[in-house]
């Protein structure tokens, strides 16, 4: 609703997608915040050209390799790793939104808070969906952490489907947004928030400093793109692994006649699992931040890599 009320308004779909994310922030903190990262693919009629923007956190520059390791060198199990400052990398959605807002913005900034502010301050509905995620404390963190387990767990009760939830503390953060830009985010008094949240984290304190906050800048990058049958399919290069795995499971299962299986046939099923071991053992191997690592991208999309590729798939046995 937030992102068709800036559309009414005669603003961009970026100006909407903006809208959209200073919501989500609001009502689904769950899975999608100014807290996180983001990448954005944005096609440009008039050019005829896919923009892509790379808002993914960025670790510490304190970071080492060591530093999700037990004492016996052995990994940490997920779970015990995300919890607490320990994990938290610089937040990169609002450079790209900024960054995205700049050259295809119509609206004011300003004027794309409005919604989000107004339900910060006087509540929205808690979801179903929310209240089952709360409950299920699946990031243990919710209630390990003060000031978070006093927003989801009001005097000691998790929140509720249906009840009213207000969150004065973001109004606060976005009002200072909707004024100053970007700037009190990642160098002013929102930044010292952040930074020292992490450094005193009563779980796991963090390395994130309030340079790491300052030096990071979203990144403009070409979308990584190839053909299946008829079409040019483009999406995100890396650092997402997304954009060429989906590249490459398409070309792998191109070979193969999928238009004459439903999507719940055991066969199409199949061929589509074993297409994605094939991407994601690709995925894990060789695609990284390539700011920091050599990433063969063209090499992995490469037509005569995929039908090799390809032809590991048996249509009638699991590849194990």
């Amino acid at each position: 609703q937030a992102g068709f009320n800036i559309l009414k308004q005669g603003g961009s779909a970026v100006d909407a997608a903006i809208a959209v994310q200073l919501v989500l922030t609001l009502v689904e903190p769950q899975s999608s915040g100014i807290g996180g990262g983001a990448f954005i693919l944005h096609w440009d009629k008039q050019t005829e050209k896919l923009i892509t923007f790379d808002g993914r956190e960025t670790a510490p520059a304190a970071a080492t390799t060591d530093m999700f390791l037990e004492k016996n060198g052995r990994t940490m199990p997920w779970i015990k790793a995300v919890v607490g400052g320990h994990s938290v990398g610089v937040p990169g959605v609002l450079s790209a939104l900024k960054k995205a807002h700049d050259q295809y913005g119509k609206l004011p900034w300003a004027a794309l808070f409005h919604d989000a502010i107004k339900l910060a301050e006087k509540g929205f509905i808690v979801s179903p969906r929310l209240e089952k995620l709360v409950a299920m404390e699946f990031n243990p963190g919710i209630s390990q952490l003060p000031t978070i387990k006093s927003y989801f767990f009001p005097e000691g009760k998790a929140i509720k489907a249906g009840q009213l939830l207000v969150n004065p503390k973001l109004a606060a953060v976005y009002r200072s947004l909707a004024k100053t830009g970007i700037d009190a985010f990642y160098q002013g008094w929102i930044a010292k928030k952040i930074v020292a949240a992490v450094q005193d984290s009563p779980i796991a304190p963090g390395r994130l400093t309030l340079e790491d906050m300052k030096n990071y800048r979203a990144k403009e990058l070409p979308a990584v793109c190839g053909p299946y049958r008829q079409y040019q399919v483009c999406g995100m290069a890396p650092p997402s692994s997304g954009g060429v795995a989906v590249i490459q499971m398409l070309g792998q299962l191109e070979p193969f006649e999928l238009a004459k299986l439903s999507f719940e046939n055991i066969d199409f099923a199949h061929l589509f699992t074993q297409s994605s071991r094939l991407a994601f053992a690709d995925r894990n191997r060789y695609i990284a931040d390539d700011s920091f690592a050599n990433v063969p991208t063209d090499g992995l999309i490469d037509k005569a890599y995929i039908q090799k590729r390809s032809a590991l798939i048996n249509p009638k046995k699991d590849m194990g």
